[in-house]
């Protein structure tokens, strides 16, 4: 008799919700605190457009170069698929920033306590990280259009760009969570994604042809993730598209983006046994 009234007051299993649900309530909360904050929403949207408007005027004669304009049209339409990758390249490198401030504050903790699960919460972050990119990603091909930029490859091109940027987005978004578990200190965090993301820049065609570049150069931006991004955007805003050149970054880009994100939610793990 007692069996059966403790089974009728027994408290019935929660399932726990799932890995999307999770990630979904986590992105909303990064997304919540940054419309908290305009002025830093509205930094993050200044600061490309001063880079397109200022590289743009700046390297303007780069185009006179007998053949670059033949091949990649006025300096502005050649620097706008980099400016977008740049964009997406710093503002990520920040992004372990947002769990230092968890640590500090102990969210970090409660929410490693919670049944939240470890993967949502990087989950979370890249979404939310992925969703600022393609806002600023589309400001910059906007005012680059604005100020007489043309892409042939149209709205295909568009969102070829778009995706490029947002795996590179994953990508150093993924590295910067991982450091800011396994160091804890923004000092450090900041000071090591300057000196990683300063040299993926410069060791690309960001900015420049990397024709234009020493040979070592050349050789070093073939494995350089931020090269293949911007090659890939490139390439498909372009008129007379080599998809298997597009194809072919974006599928590297993918595939790095996975492992990244992988190895930055094992740092989870070490941050714990590190308590």
């Amino acid at each position: 008799m007692s069996t059966l009234v403790a089974d009728a007051v027994r408290t019935p299993r929660v399932p726990r919700a799932s890995l999307l649900a999770h990630a979904g309530f986590l992105t909303a909360r990064s997304t919540r605190a940054l419309w908290r904050q305009p002025a830093f929403a509205i930094a993050t949207l200044v600061q490309p457009i001063i880079w397109l408007l200022l590289f743009g005027e700046l390297f303007r004669p780069v185009a006179d170069i007998p053949g670059f304009a033949a091949e990649h049209g006025s300096y502005l339409e050649f620097i706008t698929p980099g400016v977008v990758i740049m964009t997406a390249l710093f503002s990520s490198g920040w992004a372990g920033t947002v769990y230092i401030e968890d640590m500090n504050r102990g969210v970090m903790d409660r929410l490693l306590a919670s049944p939240v699960r470890r993967g949502a919460m990087m989950i979370g972050t890249l979404a939310y990280q992925g969703l600022t990119t393609v806002i600023q990603t589309l400001v910059v091909l906007g005012i680059s259009l604005l100020v007489g930029a043309r892409f042939p490859g149209g709205v295909v091109g568009v969102v070829i760009t778009v995706l490029a940027a947002i795996l590179i987005s994953v990508i150093i978004a993924s590295l910067s969570n991982a450091l800011a578990l396994l160091l804890r200190s923004q000092e450090a965090l900041i000071g090591i994604s300057q000196f990683i993301v300063l040299p993926l820049q410069f060791l690309s065609s960001a900015i420049m042809d990397t024709s234009l570049s020493p040979e070592w150069v050349q050789t070093v931006a073939k494995y350089n993730p931020v090269d293949w991004a911007v090659v890939a955007a490139r390439e498909a805003l372009s008129s007379g598209t080599d998809w298997g050149v597009v194809w072919s970054r974006l599928g590297l880009l993918t595939a790095l983006a996975a492992v990244m994100a992988w190895l930055a939610t094992r740092a989870f793990g070490a941050y714990q046994r590190s308590m």
